[in-house]
């Protein structure tokens, strides 16, 4: 059986969907607190390979529970709190999801991996742990020094550090990605791109930090699901890969780019860019992140599938509908 840990969010959704899909053989397990950004549906997939357990991984009582109950031969381990705003007002949520979450599951794998040589943990993490990049820097590789400035991302370097800590000293069988940002359906609205979205619709400002001229690269979300895959299956026990989408852009101009696209879907009585509003700065708002994805493409075969502004497109209308 599969674990897979915070499955209900935005990525493990889309994750466990395209599992189910391409191994509808192999027994799936979901566990999820089902928070405030959770995709409740999720917890009520109908299919006879598939499990769901309502419980945090940062409680330990719940984790002895789980791993009593079920078999577990592979942990995919989603489960964080994501929001950089969220982690500025509220960092110890983040402290012990992100860090002490981790730490458990690394425990119970342990216990696993004593009976099961073939146990196998991996470990979604973020391109943020490495901090932020000058306009003029190549991207993030996998040797890059970590360097994270908001408490979310400490907190999954923190959790980086830890799960490779225990490759090294316990020979757990241990792999970790770091995704650049994600896009795509599911996911949650306080994120740019559904907020986007959402304030068009609504008829609202769209809230733009600083000047807007922050650089992001996007990654769709299916095709971090199938590098995921990648990795799990075919990777090199104890690596970390980076998966990036090579899609750098300011978030100023992927505003515009939404509201051209919605402009021209919805045919708006108003033009959306007028829509945009400048607010104060985020504190420590990294400039620019980038991924260098070579070792995933050239070890492992995996390519970005399809094209961002078609991606784009197919994200707008998943929202509209």
């Amino acid at each position: 059986m599969i674990l897979v840990t915070g499955g209900c969010g935005f990525i493990g959704t889309n994750f466990i969907k395209k599992f189910l899909t391409q191994y509808p053989d192999i027994e799936l397990l979901n566990i999820d607190k089902l928070s405030y950004a959770s995709i409740v549906d999720t917890s009520q997939i109908t299919h006879k390979n598939y499990i769901f357990e309502k419980g945090d991984i940062s409680d330990a009582s719940f984790l002895d529970m789980i791993f009593k109950k079920y078999k577990i031969s592979g942990i995919f381990n989603f489960a964080a709190e994501s929001h950089v705003d969220q982690s500025i007002f509220h960092p110890r949520k983040f402290i012990e999801s992100n860090i002490l979450g981790t730490f458990n599951l690394l425990e119970k794998s342990l216990e696993i991996f004593e009976e099961n040589e073939n146990f196998k943990f991996l470990h979604v993490s973020t391109d943020e742990v490495f901090g932020s990049l000058n306009l003029n820097e190549d991207p993030f590789d996998e040797l890059s020094r970590y360097k994270p400035n908001s408490p979310y991302s400490a907190s999954k370097a923190s959790s980086d550090h830890i799960v490779n800590s225990f490759n090294k000293t316990f020979n757990l069988p241990t792999l970790v990605t770091n995704c650049s940002n994600n896009f795509g359906p599911y996911q949650h609205k306080e994120k740019l791109i559904p907020k986007t979205i959402q304030c068009i619709l609504d008829r609202k400002n769209i809230p733009i930090y600083g000047n807007g001229k922050q650089i992001r690269d996007w990654l769709y979300v299916n095709d971090h699901c199938e590098a995921i895959l990648k990795v799990f299956f075919n990777g090199k026990l104890g690596e970390t890969y980076n998966i990036g989408g090579s899609n750098e852009i300011k978030n100023i101009e992927l505003v515009k780019k939404i509201c051209r696209l919605m402009n021209d879907l919805l045919s708006l009585e108003i033009n959306s860019e007028t829509l945009i509003s400048y607010v104060n700065d985020r504190p420590g708002h990294d400039i620019r992140y980038a991924i260098n994805s070579s070792k995933i493409k050239d070890n492992l075969k995996w390519q970005p599938s399809s094209n961002f502004d078609d991606n784009l497109l197919d994200t707008i209308k998943w929202y509209i509908k």
